[in-house]
């Protein structure tokens, strides 16, 4: 394989099944890890799946055998450890009796994680416009929302307060369903949605919300669970891998 320059480099994907070892840490600090393969790669990032759920904005660790003319650093050990953001994700149809695989676009951002992240690994990021001096992402923290202001906060999109029938899974540090029930949304927009629930699903979990009258299912991440001024409480979710149908709601 030949190599033809870094302005190249940064323009071309290139199509290397490489082994990884993916490094993930959950919302309540439990580590997982995991083995894949790359769909393909460059200096900057790469697309891979595995079977966790994950969402835009989370970061993960990589270890792979990266071809030396690929790294950004450490061109001379054996493998690249490497820390990448998760910028995209999509759930492609899993096949009866298969597991669900998550295809996820990562840009690398460096040898180490932000400090905030060892705080809270819940915490989501975004790239900023400059760089390090190795060429890779710089990142900043999103904002997360308070449970105050969950209700008071202008929305991008409307959200439509109606009751739909829908079947909440819990889904485990292993992406296996946990728990689940039966309820309704209080109100759903084509990003997310506010369900009644029992189920006991902190900030930063995954959920799938699955709905036989819209033939659809997602996967949510959970923003918050509050309690309302009716004493029912509530999970507030914001969905990942795709949106809600709205033309569908009569």
């Amino acid at each position: 394989m030949k190599f033809d320059g870094k302005s190249r480099r940064i323009r071309e994907r290139l199509e290397l099944s490489l082994p990884v070892r993916v490094f993930g840490r959950g919302s309540e600090g439990q580590d997982w890890v995991e083995k894949s393969r790359l769909i393909d790669v460059t200096p900057f990032g790469a697309r891979l799946t595995i079977t966790r759920p994950t969402e835009r904005g989370r970061l993960l660790h990589l270890t792979l055998p990266m071809p030396r003319q690929l790294r950004c650093f450490d061109h001379v050990e054996d493998q690249y450890r490497v820390w990448a953001l998760v910028r995209n994700i999509k759930v492609p149809e899993a096949l009866e009796g298969k597991p669900v695989k998550y295809e996820i676009g990562v840009a690398f951002i460096g040898k180490r994680a932000p400090e905030s992240f060892e705080l809270d690994p819940a915490t989501r990021y975004e790239v900023a416009n400059s760089v390090t001096e190795t060429g890779l992402w710089t990142l900043y923290k999103l904002e997360q929302a308070t449970r105050h202001n969950l209700s008071d906060e202008p929305r991008p999109e409307t959200r439509h307060h109606i009751p739909i029938e829908v079947i909440i899974e819990a889904l485990d540090e292993n992406g296996q369903v946990a728990s689940s029930e039966t309820t309704v949304t209080e109100n759903i927009s084509r990003r997310g949605a506010a369900v009644f629930t029992t189920l006991d699903v902190v900030r930063g979990r995954f959920v799938r919300m699955t709905s036989a009258q819209y033939r659809i299912s997602i996967i949510a991440a959970v923003r918050a669970r509050r309690m309302g001024d009716n004493g029912i409480p509530r999970l507030h979710l914001e969905f990942v891998d795709k949106q809600w149908p709205l033309e569908d709601i009569g």
